[in-house]
Order: structure tokens, then C-alpha cells, then sequence
């Protein structure tokens, strides 16, 4: 495993970590980071995130991650060695959303038992 695979692993297990017992804010409810990906030059780093709930509670995580950003990128720093600590930006991972929209359109189209 070359190293920034195994560094983004690290990453997401520490940032999982991070907001789980740390980050007080409630707005950020069950989320789970489903990936993280460095950049080369370690300058950024995106972190994909789900969550359960509807769209105000997507809206309300996102504001509560961006208030909580600058004390998650210090804990950050403080437990993974890295050259640079990187510019942390949150996005959205959609993939379960699509997957339960497939679902519910093949549940409509096949023939029940």
C-alpha cells in the first residue's frame, strides 16, 4: 500500500473519531465519512459523508461541519503526522440516496413473488 492510501486511511479512521466524541455541536446528528480523498500536494482534502435523515437535516450537518472545520483540522494536526495540516472540505456522498432510489424503482418495475 503505497502512502497516501494508507495516510487517507488514517485520516478517515482519526476524523471518524474526531466528530464522533469531540465535535459538541448537535446539528451534526448519525453521520459516517464514507471516504476522504488527499490531495498529491497534501493541500486539500475532501471528505465524503452520509448521514440519515432529509434534506433539512443534510443542510443543518453541512453548516454544522463548517462551524466545527478550524477545531477539526487543529485535533487533526495534533494526531497525524503530516507535512501540512490540509484544508479540509466536506461534501456531501449521495451514493446512498441513488442506491435507495434504484431500489425503490426496481421494487415498482419487478413482478413481486
Amino acid at each position: 500500500m503505497s502512502k497516501v492510501p494508507r495516510l487517507e486511511s488514517t485520516i478517515q479512521r482519526v476524523l471518524s473519531e474526531i466528530i464522533r466524541t469531540e465535535v459538541k455541536d448537535t446539528a451534526i446528528g448519525f453521520m459516517t465519512i464514507t471516504e476522504v480523498r488527499l490531495s498529491p500536494d497534501y493541500s486539500n482534502l475532501i471528505i465524503f459523508y452520509s448521514l440519515l435523515g432529509g434534506d433539512n437535516k443534510k443542510e443543518a450537518t453541512k453548516k454544522a461541519l463548517e462551524r466545527s472545520k478550524s477545531f477539526i483540522r487543529t485535533q487533526l494536526a495534533h494526531r497525524v503526522e503530516m507535512r501540512k495540516t490540509p484544508n479540509l472540505i466536506f461534501k456531501y456522498d449521495a451514493t446512498l440516496d441513488y442506491a435507495n432510489m434504484i431500489d425503490a424503482g426496481l421494487k415498482k418495475v419487478l413482478p413481486k413473488d
